[in-house]
């Protein structure tokens, strides 16, 4: 059966599907935005599979029997060609699948393995590439349904096992479970929606084709029958402007008006950051700081810019000092050498505060307390609130664990919803009477406005069919406010240290698997005490590093990197790393950027968008109980919208000048390249500057229309003398327009060839005088039949590439498909 014959098949087992339900409809669905839709189980049978042993056939996993040894799929070879795959009873929207298990390890459990679907067998698209951990649990995965912001449904399902646990055993799959949304009349949208998607973009990829190979005529016949845009209407009047009339000016015009628009922003948030550290220093020697401290933490005032910091243990006692850093004055105010004396909390370390920006009130919660000191100690949850314009501390609660908050915990995380006024707390370590004895805490919410706890997930139980979420300590947890979502990752649990990355979606009250281990998708490192910020804005969080653990050993290591997530994208990037150990090399850069560290903390500014990194534990094998009281602000740098514009003018004036050259104009070209195209580069930037040093090889590429070449007494192409006059400054630096006229205008010749060299002036003799502003300059080119293929080919295809260049820095959602017709073509 080909593609369209599965596709037709679908759409009629679709309409049957939405026929049937119509019969038996007793009213009027509510609207859909007023229904949650909830995720059900889909049932399917079994379409084909690759191969089975004995008699494990593939009909087992419909059936849910842990105890049963025999109530498995198993292949029958353990290569990588095997699969199975599913067949829905109905066209579906697939969230999620959920592998059951056995009810004891096994060795053929699936290591690693893909899923796959699609609406037909022979055309699917991958959905999941993941493993199951190898124990009894069964474990559930979110699939994807959602590819260029179009949800598509799917009528099949493959599962491809690539790895079992046992080395050269088969795969075994006990059980598949799948959830999703069946219902017709949300089916039957999505499918539409993605079939129509599908359409046009074949439409758009043969537009962009045809206009490609100047074949307008074809272009405007079917984008007049399919009245469908290939782009937006600024780059379709770019594209003629620059591409079919060749007007530059034109050109760069509607380039500024695109940066007056401000569309070059996705492109700027594409490009990569260059990190830069700034020591803060006292002015005086004598002024108030905080003393050295890890466990500390700190919070600021997004309005304000205010960074505050409270606690810590300074390598022998925990600290109740509480202070401000005015970044208007830049200096650290003292508001408290001992909270408790203003009525506040006593000393403590690895707590948690946040800062509400909405009431300007700081709450605070949890500490650590010595094993040994246990027994003597009060382990009550306290729970505090600090506010600013009174500057009072309110102890909200003796004990959150009696008002069905959490126990008294340390290590965990704490993010406040602003707009809705809930405290959200994850994770960390349950301290109680048993040192030895390990808990984790769950995830819980309190409302302020009700003072009123909630726990939405446990870690020993959570809701059946969802994914788990394992609590953790040292981990990191971000509030998204525009997508009103938690973002936790990494951390540790037990011995592991962990690199995992879930995403909480709190009006569905839903777990994501981003990741089950993002380092092998290159990410950071397993990591513990690593220090988060999220830019909800820029749609992007940052990961500054602390106790990590080497991919495929169990090292510990403490070592400085920077990491920007890409929440849209999914992706990660390194910024910046030093992995320098020696004390030599960091005295040396005591004052150019921080030494590695972990139990340090670090805030982000995101109005002056700026990191905040104070103290930390710098690891030192002879010293632990070294702390810092070192104090740095992170500016990341990127391209501004006027280095793009920039940039994007530099494109079209080099094409306008590679014209110039072409059609023998020589002089023109020189003046251009001297005045008009010297001003769009930034001198200063050693790449750029090459690339305009390297224009000058076009000048030697044309041939002057009617002349004859001068055929030397070898009989071959002989050395023409020039004289040409070229204007500009007297500057040796090579950098300035002056500098590239003589870097120009001199060079070395060798066998009477121009040697252009890089802008050098070297080789320059007395005879080039400069006189007025301007010099004569003696040069030789040799002359050809033909000029060079890339100047005299047909400019249209040269315009193009340009046009093409000049598109990545607008936003997909404006330009033309990014993939070519002729990509689509299979060979073989």
């Amino acid at each position: 059966m080909s593609g369209n014959d599965d596709i037709n098949d679908a759409k009629r087992r679709l309409q049957q599907q939405q026929a049937t339900e119509q019969a038996t409809e007793t009213g009027s669905p509510p609207p859909m935005q007023q229904v949650k839709i909830v995720p059900e189980k889909l049932s399917y049978d079994i379409h084909s599979w690759s191969s089975h042993s004995a008699s494990y056939h593939p009909k087992h996993i419909m059936v849910n029997k842990p105890q049963d040894q025999s109530s498995r799929w198993s292949s029958g070879s353990n290569n990588q060609l095997q699969y199975i795959t599913i067949k829905l009873d109905k066209l579906s929207i697939v969230h999620t699948i959920t592998f059951g298990k056995y009810h004891k390890v096994h060795v053929c459990n699936l290591k690693e393995f893909k899923v796959f679907g699609g609406l037909s067998p022979n055309n699917m698209i991958e959905l999941l590439h993941c493993g199951l951990r190898n124990d009894i649990e069964p474990e559930t995965f979110s699939l994807k349904h959602k590819a260029n912001d179009v949800i598509f449904p799917c009528q099949y399902i493959k599962i491809v096992p690539l790895l079992a646990w046992g080395a050269n055993f088969n795969f075994s799959i006990w059980y598949v479970e799948l959830r999703g949304i069946c219902q017709s009349e949300i089916v039957e949208k999505a499918y539409w929606d993605y079939i129509n998607y599908r359409e046009n973009e074949v439409i758009r990829l043969c537009l962009k084709h045809f206009r490609q190979r100047n074949y307008l005529d074809t272009f405007g016949s079917l984008q007049q029958r399919t009245q469908l845009q290939l782009e937006d209407p600024l780059l379709t009047d770019l594209h003629r402007h620059l591409v079919i009339n060749g007007d530059f000016t034109t050109a760069e015009e509607l380039i500024r008006q695109a940066a007056e628009r401000n569309l070059f922003q996705d492109y700027i948030s594409e490009c990569t950051y260059r990190p830069l550290w700034k020591k803060i220093v006292p002015e005086d020697s004598e002024e108030d700081s905080p003393c050295m401290r890890g466990g500390h933490q700190m919070a600021i005032d997004p309005d304000s810019g205010r960074v505050y910091l409270f606690g810590g243990w300074d390598g022998s006692k925990d600290l109740a000092d509480f202070w401000v850093f005015d970044q208007d004055i830049r200096k650290w105010i003292c508001i408290s050498m001992d909270t408790r004396r203003q009525g506040g909390p006593g000393p403590r370390s690895c707590h948690k505060i946040c800062f509400d920006p909405k009431t300007k009130q700081l709450y605070t919660l949890g500490r650590y307390v010595d094993p040994d000191s246990r027994p003597n100690v009060n382990l009550e949850s306290d729970f505090w609130r600090f506010d600013v314009a009174s500057g009072t501390w309110t102890r909200i609660s003796i004990n959150t664990a009696e008002e069905a908050g959490p126990e008294l915990i340390y290590d965990h995380q704490m993010v406040v919803d602003s707009d809705t006024q809930v405290l959200y707390v994850f994770g960390g370590r349950t301290i109680g009477p048993d040192p030895n004895q390990t808990v984790y805490s769950g995830l819980y919410a309190y409302s302020i406005s009700h003072n009123q706890w909630r726990l939405i997930r446990t870690d020993t139980s959570q809701p059946e069919h969802s994914i788990q979420l394992k609590s953790r300590i040292g981990h990191s947890m971000l509030l998204n406010p525009r997508t009103r979502e938690l973002y936790i990752f990494a951390g540790q649990r037990n011995k592991d240290y962990l690199s995992d990355f879930y995403v909480y979606e709190i009006d569905t009250d839903t777990v994501h698997e981003t990741s089950r281990d993002y380092s092998k998708q290159g990410g950071p490192d397993a990591g513990f005490t690593q220090r988060a910020t999220i830019d909800s804005d820029l749609g992007e969080f940052y990961v500054l590093s602390g106790l990590m653990r080497e991919k495929n050993t169990t090292q510990e290591t403490v070592k400085n990197s920077f990491w920007v997530y890409n929440i849209r994208k999914d992706r990660w990037t390194k910024v910046y790393q030093n992995e320098n150990t020696g004390s030599a090399y960091w005295s040396s850069m005591a004052d150019k950027e921080p030494c590695p560290r972990f139990a340090h903390q670090l805030v982000y500014d995101p109005k002056r968008k700026c990191q905040f990194l104070f103290g930390g534990n710098p690891g030192e094998m002879g010293n632990p109980n070294l702390r810092l009281d070192d104090f740095w602000e992170l500016w990341l740098i990127r391209p501004s919208p006027n280095d793009v514009l920039r940039r994007a003018k530099f494109h079209i004036r080099r094409q306008k000048f590679r014209e110039m050259c072409s059609v023998g104009d020589p002089l023109a070209a020189l003046k251009y390249l001297q005045t008009e195209l010297a001003e769009v580069v930034d001198h200063s930037d050693e790449q750029e500057s090459r690339e305009f040093r390297e224009l000058t090889q076009f000048l030697f590429n044309w041939r002057p229309s009617g002349s004859i070449p001068a055929i030397g007494g070898n009989g071959g192409i002989g050395a023409v003398p020039m004289t040409l006059k070229a204007c500009g400054g007297g500057s040796d630096t090579g950098r300035g327009v002056g500098g590239l006229a003589t870097g120009v205008g001199v060079g070395a010749r060798v066998g009477g060839v121009l040697d252009t060299g890089t802008g050098s002036n070297e080789g320059s003799s007395a005879a080039n005088k400069m006189s007025g502003g301007e010099f004569i300059v003696h040069f030789h080119l040799r002359l050809s039949y033909k000029s060079d293929p890339k100047a005299a080919e047909d400019p249209y295809q040269s315009r193009t590439e340009l046009y093409e260049t000049l598109l990545e820095f607008f936003p997909d959602s404006m330009r033309e498909p990014k993939d070519n017709l002729v990509d689509l073509v299979h060979m073989g």
